[in-house]
């Protein structure tokens, strides 16, 4: 599956549809430099000034703003591009789940939130998921949820992230499919969606031989939803 492979003195480094993995005795780093530096390029974004924080982006975008229309076509090539990059860096999947909203009628916001997306991976190449050999690591599970931030729909987003040990295993982050009249009741919806995630994994896990013989523990930040 993997399509190419390079022995170094730091381990063995094997790449897979853009994914770099490099393997040592007791850990994994995953990444996907290279492919970030290539949707930069091809964007003309290699020499845009970086940001290394992505507090701009969280911000309320209707479907119909301000500003001309961008062309469907080329709004959809590097947010598709960017859809790809959550596979290892679930810091932008907010972000991406977001612009991704607007693919079919994108006007110049959506566009401009995209390519802050963009400068925000130009300073942070350097971030993976890095994985260490842990034979008791424990998964936990963090929920949350806003409330009523779609503008059209006025639905709320779910986002939930599980850790094995130290690092991130499986996150998301997706409109809700109902319409929450709280606060309390969007972040028990995210809660919920979090919960079968769990269990999912936990079988997952027994499957791998890493069976969760403890509870998993499942972080919430509302009160009343707990």
């Amino acid at each position: 599956m993997f399509n190419e492979f390079e022995m170094t003195d730091n381990g063995l480094i094997s790449y897979f549809l853009g994914i770099k993995v490099k393997q040592q005795q007791e850990e994994i780093f995953i990444s996907q430099k290279k492919y970030m530096k290539d949707i930069l390029e091809k964007f003309k974004m290699n020499e845009c000034n970086p940001m290394n924080a992505l507090v701009a982006i969280i911000m309320k975008l209707p479907r119909e703003g301000d500003g001309c229309f961008v062309d469907s076509t080329l709004f959809k090539s590097p947010v598709g591009g960017l859809r790809y990059l959550t596979i290892t860096r679930p810091d932008i999947t907010y972000g991406v789940g977001l612009v991704s909203r607007y693919m079919e009628t994108p006007n110049e916001p959506h566009w401009l939130a995209a390519k802050r997306i963009l400068r925000y991976i130009k300073g942070t190449l350097n971030l993976g998921l890095f994985y260490i050999y842990d034979e008791n690591a424990q998964l936990v599970g963090y929920s949350d949820g806003d409330w009523g931030d779609d503008q059209d729909e006025r639905k709320s987003t779910t986002c939930y992230v599980f850790y094995l040990g130290s690092t991130a295993f499986s996150w998301t982050s997706k409109k809700q499919g109902v319409i929450a009249l709280s606060s309390c009741e969007a972040a028990y919806v995210a809660a919920a969606s979090t919960i079968c995630e769990a269990i999912w994994l936990r079988n997952i896990l027994k499957e791998l031989d890493h069976p969760q013989e403890d509870l998993t523990i499942i972080f919430v930040d509302n009160k009343s939803a707990i």
